[in-house]
């Protein structure tokens, strides 16, 4: 499988909106990059930052990734126009949904190596970007969520066009599995608990799985 890369987006943390008299930091403002090729290192693209480290970024978040197979559905049915960056994700891939992409999947990009951790959950920031409240909600009952991955290796990686090729298929549940056994109530508990075990899953996701899978009071 190969993803072509539409566009390879970053930005730096910034004042994106001002709540309750205190404003609101974050990167999710991400624009293309002009360069050849860039620097992927193990918690960022070379370019890019993350306003909040205890909800953002690190090792199991380092790259996000987003579909452009999902703007059809955001454009004619909910009238959100979409182009590179609206939803924060530093990778816009064409040829690919989350049905088609599993936790554990790698990914050869230029000589970095990428590797799927975990879907994106959608928060408040998400709705400040795109100025419409009920984007957030609307990802979570879609699971079009998109996905993150983590650096396996180090390396350059184009800037502009090239693809990214899938070198390891790990048969694990895909990102929309994995994305619905977090939020949607009629996913069976043990199957929450199937996808909670697998080993390349980000922990911050098994966290969630396992509050999920406390027993009920």
């Amino acid at each position: 499988m190969n993803l072509n890369l539409v566009s390879l987006n970053v930005a730096v943390p910034r004042v994106i909106a001002v709540l309750n008299d205190r404003p609101v930091l974050s990167a999710i403002a991400k624009m293309p990059v002009s360069e050849a090729r860039v620097r992927v290192g193990k918690t960022n693209i070379d370019g890019d930052a993350q306003g909040d480290l205890s909800v953002h970024g690190g090792i199991d978040k380092a790259v996000y990734a987003y579909p452009t197979a999902n703007w059809p559905w955001w454009q004619s049915a909910h009238h959100l126009p979409c182009i590179p960056a609206t939803m924060g994700e530093n990778l816009t891939l064409d040829g690919a949904t989350e049905d088609d992409i599993a936790i554990g999947d790698r990914f050869q990009w230029g000589d970095a190596v990428l590797e799927v951790s975990q879907p994106r959950a959608p928060c408040f920031k998400l709705a400040l970007h795109t100025g419409r409240d009920d984007v957030p909600a609307l990802m979570t009952t879609s699971a079009k969520c998109g996905w993150y991955y983590r650096v396996i290796e180090e390396g350059e990686a184009p800037g502009r066009g090239g693809a990214l090729t899938r070198i390891h298929e790990s048969g694990g549940p895909s990102v929309r599995e994995t994305f619905q056994a977090l939020f949607d109530r009629r996913v069976p508990l043990e199957t929450c608990a199937q996808i909670r075990d697998v080993p390349q899953l980000a922990d911050a996701w098994r966290r969630g799985l396992d509050k999920k899978l406390l027993p009920r009071r």
